[in-house]
């Protein structure tokens, strides 16, 4: 089945769009797709038919629901880390599931193109097969440029590794001379996350009735409604999206008020951070007095110019960087 779905929505849930989307509408949603495993046993057929079913199902999703809804960014948790631990029966299905899927991917690039889909895989790609990951390559190289909706799938991915791995292209920054210490905070980490070209999600759905995130995106949804639905993922209709868009209008300003004052903090916090540069800075000049006011206003602005170039010149290294890998593993020989 192609993972490139497209229909109409019937003139009722066409109604009910054009109805919610006289409120807030979020841009960006995330999926826990939880519950494939269980839609086998429940219609007493193997695993991975209920694997295939939640894959169609993201199609549909994506593409149709999402989109008549104004949602152009959907980001889904495809593979955890902690799955490589259940059987090998039922990882190498998933395995070559994904291989599958990815293959019709590349085999549907006028559709990518129609539809202007951006498909990022997020991850630990070195633990995934090298046939798998020279796929995810081509597939992500295919389509970055595209931007008109933008799916994010999170494979061999958990927010812990993922943090680990922002931490540690800082280092790599600081031992390249590209940062320096001072550079490092929140907003710098923030910005080496593997969702760092996405805004963080509005909210996030969990199916299948279970009512934790299991490591999933628990850096980006610190803000996020977290809507948590009874219902498999196999058997996922639009009316649950609905609700799940309702409940986050329902608590728009309020969640709006907490990104507010998060966003104010941090500001404050880099202020303050520069204050203490500019302290250190005076101390050292030792002509100059500390209570001069103009020459703090000019280190401080020459302080924050500098600290910007310098993030600024090491994105685009750690861009480029992932970029390289990507190519080389395209590359790769079969």
């Amino acid at each position: 089945m192609s993972w490139i779905s497209e229909g109409e929505l019937s003139m009722l849930e066409r109604f009910c769009a054009s109805v919610l989307k006289a409120g807030p509408m979020p841009t960006h949603v995330a999926f826990i797709m939880d519950g494939n495993r269980r839609y086998a046993q429940k219609h007493n057929v193997k695993k991975l038919e209920g694997h295939t079913q939640g894959f169609a199902k993201l199609a549909q999703v994506t593409l149709q629901w999402c989109l008549s809804l104004g949602i152009r960014e959907v980001t889904v948790y495809a593979f955890s880390i902690e799955n490589f631990k259940r059987s090998k029966e039922e990882v190498d299905g998933l395995m070559e599931l994904a291989r599958q899927k990815f293959i019709r991917l590349l085999e549907e690039q006028d559709n990518l193109e129609k539809h202007g889909v951006c498909v990022r895989v997020l991850g630990n790609l070195t633990l995934l097969p090298l046939d798998i990951q020279k796929l995810i390559a081509r597939v992500v190289l295919a389509t970055k440029q595209y931007n008109k909706c933008f799916l994010n799938i999170c494979f061999a991915y958990t927010s812990r590794d993922e943090i680990s791995s922002a931490v540690k292209e800082v280092a790599w920054g600081v031992e390249q001379g590209l940062l320096q210490p001072s550079d490092v905070s929140e907003s710098l980490l923030d910005k080496c996350l593997y969702t760092c070209k996405s805004p963080h999600p509005d909210i996030l759905i969990r199916t299948s009735g279970e009512i934790r995130l299991s490591d999933f995106l628990l850096w980006q949804t610190s803000h996020s409604c977290l809507v948590f639905q009874p219902v498999l993922w196999p058997e996922y209709n639009f009316w649950n999206l609905w609700d799940a868009v309702l409940q986050y209008q329902m608590n728009h300003r309020s969640l709006q008020k907490a990104k507010d004052l998060y966003q104010e903090e941090r500001k404050w916090q880099q202020l303050e951070n520069d204050k203490m540069y500019v302290t250190e800075k005076l101390k050292q000049e030792g002509c100059a007095s500390p209570g001069d006011p103009q020459r703090r206003r000019e280190l401080l602005q020459e302080c924050k110019a500098q600290r910007e170039e310098r993030i600024q010149d090491f994105l685009q290294a750690m861009e480029k960087k992932r970029m390289d890998f990507l190519v080389k593993l395209s590359m790769v020989s079969a």
